[in-house]
């Protein structure tokens, strides 16, 4: 179990200095909030933008974003919305990306953004 949560927080370190690279602004990393958490919490522009992190290893099958289902979709934007009440965030666009990674062998990743991976209206 250990070496899942390592993977994950390498995982979620990758995603991070791939979304500065593409310039959004990470305001928070792994939000913990009564229902649940939030991966990554950041601005492009005007726009606050959650982050699902999702990883695998190449061996595994499937792609990551496969792995952010409708109930999660309805658990991230619960999340969001309990984010932007308990931080007074209004009138604010929201948007809900996906990072996945996907570790070779060799633990070399592969990142791929996924800007608007789902509308949680």
């Amino acid at each position: 179990m250990d070496n899942r949560r390592d993977v994950g927080q390498k995982c979620e370190e990758i995603a991070a200095r791939h979304l500065r690279r593409n310039g959004y602004r990470v305001i928070a990393r792994n939000v913990r909030l009564r229902i649940g958490e939030i991966d990554i919490v950041a601005r492009q522009g005007r726009v606050l933008v959650f982050v699902e992190v999702k990883a695998k290893t190449q061996e595994e099958y499937g792609a990551p974003r496969e792995m952010v289902t409708a109930a999660k979709q309805r658990k991230l934007s619960q999340l969001a919305h309990l984010y932007m009440s308990q931080n007074r965030i209004t009138e604010t666009p929201v948007r809900f990306d996906v990072v996945e990674v996907v570790l070779d062998a060799d633990g070399k990743p592969t990142v791929t953004l996924i800007p608007s991976a789902f509308d949680a209206r």
